[in-house]
Parts: C-alpha cells; sequence; structure tokens
C-alpha cells in the first residue's frame, strides 16, 4: 500500500469520528431550534420549502441517510448505550473536553480569517489554558476565568467570505453537510495534532472519541425519533438552521414579518387576521 493510499484511508477513518461530534453539537439544539420554528413560523430566514431546495441530491442523500442509520442502529448505538451505563460521567466530560481542545486549533484559525482578531486572542489564551493547567484538555479551566469556547470552522469562513452554501449533502459516515461547509474537512484535519502521531495509537483513541460522541448523542436521537414523521428532513433542516445560527453568530437575521404585520397610514402595525 503506498503511502498516499495510507494517508487517505487515515484521513477518511479520522473524519468519520471527528464528526460524530459535529453531529452531536447539531442534534443538541434540534429541541431547541424546532420551537423556535413552532414559535417563530414564518418570520424566518429561510422556510422548509427553501431547505427543500437546496437538497438538490435528495434521492442520494436519502439512501446514504438510511445506511448511517442502519449501521447505528445495528452496531454504533448499542455499543454506546453500554458505554453510557458503565462509563462514570466524569470519564465522558473529560474524554469530551480532551477532543474538543485538541479540535480548537481550527476554531483559532477560522476566528482570525473572519477578521476576529479579539475573540482569536482569547481563544488562544483558553487552547494555552486547557492544554496545560487543564491536563492536556482533560478539564476545562478557561471558562471558569472567563474564556468562552466559541465554535468557528472553514465553512463559517466561507459564508462570512460571501461564498454561497451550495446543495445539501449527507455524506457516508460523516452526516449533514453543504459543499461549502465541507471544505472544512481538510484544516480541521490537518491542524489536529492527532493526525500526525502513528496509527496504531489513532485508531483505538478515534474509536473511543467517537463511541463518547454517541453515547452524548443518546437522548438527543432518541427524541428526534419519536418526535418527527420524517427523520430525514427534521435532521436537514435543524442542521442548516444551526448552521445559519453559527454563521451569524447567534443572531441570524429574522424577515418575514412584512407579511404577518401591516401598516396603517400612521405607521402602526396591525396583525393581519385571514
Amino acid at each position: 500500500m503506498s503511502i498516499f493510499t495510507f494517508r487517505l484511508i487515515k484521513f477518511v477513518y479520522y473524519e468519520a469520528a471527528m464528526t460524530s461530534f459535529r453531529i452531536y453539537s447539531m442534534l443538541k439544539q434540534i429541541i431547541l431550534l424546532s420551537m423556535i420554528c413552532i414559535i417563530a413560523g414564518c418570520a424566518t430566514t429561510q422556510t422548509s420549502g427553501d431547505y427543500a431546495k437546496n437538497d438538490t441530491l435528495e434521492p442520494a442523500n436519502r439512501v446514504f441517510f438510511d445506511i448511517n442509520e442502519t449501521l447505528d442502529r445495528a452496531l454504533i448505538k448499542p455499543i454506546a448505550e453500554v458505554y453510557a451505563d458503565v462509563a462514570p460521567n466524569f470519564i465522558r466530560a473529560g474524554i469530551t473536553n480532551f477532543f474538543e481542545n485538541l479540535a480548537y486549533l481550527n476554531v483559532i484559525l477560522n476566528d482570525l480569517l473572519q477578521g476576529k482578531i479579539n475573540q482569536g486572542l482569547s481563544d488562544v489564551v483558553r487552547f494555552v489554558a486547557n492544554s496545560t493547567m487543564g491536563v492536556g484538555g482533560l478539564f476545562d479551566v478557561a471558562t471558569p476565568m472567563g474564556l468562552p469556547e466559541h465554535d468557528e470552522d472553514f465553512g463559517q469562513t466561507l459564508a462570512v467570505w460571501g461564498f454561497d452554501e451550495g446543495s445539501y449533502l449527507y455524506l457516508p459516515f460523516l452526516g449533514p453537510n453543504t459543499v461549502r461547509d465541507s471544505t472544512n474537512f481538510v484544516p480541521s484535519t490537518l491542524l489536529n495534532p492527532f493526525y500526525y502521531v502513528s496509527s496504531a495509537i489513532l485508531f483505538p483513541v478515534t474509536a473511543i472519541n467517537a463511541i463518547n460522541k454517541r453515547a452524548n448523542l443518546l437522548e438527543a436521537s432518541n427524541i428526534r425519533d419519536e418526535a418527527a414523521v420524517d427523520p430525514y428532513s427534521f435532521t436537514r433542516e435543524a442542521h442548516l438552521q444551526q448552521r445559519e445560527y453559527l454563521i451569524h453568530d447567534g443572531n441570524p437575521p429574522i424577515t418575514g414579518y412584512d407579511d404577518v404585520f401591516s401598516a396603517d397610514d400612521d405607521g402602526s402595525g396591525v396583525l393581519k387576521i385571514e
């Protein structure tokens, strides 16, 4: 096997596990996003129809979604359930903190690429503090010090630069994504120190990370399965809304109220009841 082929296999294997964290982060917000959709109604930046229009590859995406769901139900979820039952919470929290800290160099890079200099400097201090006083990231000592965690990636950077998100993608083993956001795979991998360690260490540690993240996901995924008529559409819309939320740093533009309120001649708003 050539070095290039080996590196390619290592890259795909690594990304499959590390992306589980992104899926976990997305599903943590599914319930909140669903409530926002119910409350805001049409007063959002995009409608369900808009999200569906962005899913130009839906037939293929649904196939990959079904494959991932089948694999999860048959193998990954049962292992995660056993792990969640036997692993103490402090162990799971330490593992989560450790891998979040490893991935933080990518956050710092994209802070700077987006021109968020002060946030970037804060994140540098956060990374150093957690990597040293936090024993390699096992403990989050930075947050109590007033250094909050941020979530930036190259997909968000391209959005800030004006690039369109492109079609929605559901990738085998990697989950929900878009053409624009998929570019984050390269910098997030190359900036993670674990990518450069021996495969004998990388593969088992990456497997632990994947199982830990899936265990953290159990409650949210169960709620999704119980609440969603169409889990595929639910996952797609939750993911795209979360991405919009992150791109605008938690303050996405709200439009659509013109269709709900009309203005009298004196400029006062009157709710239209039809």
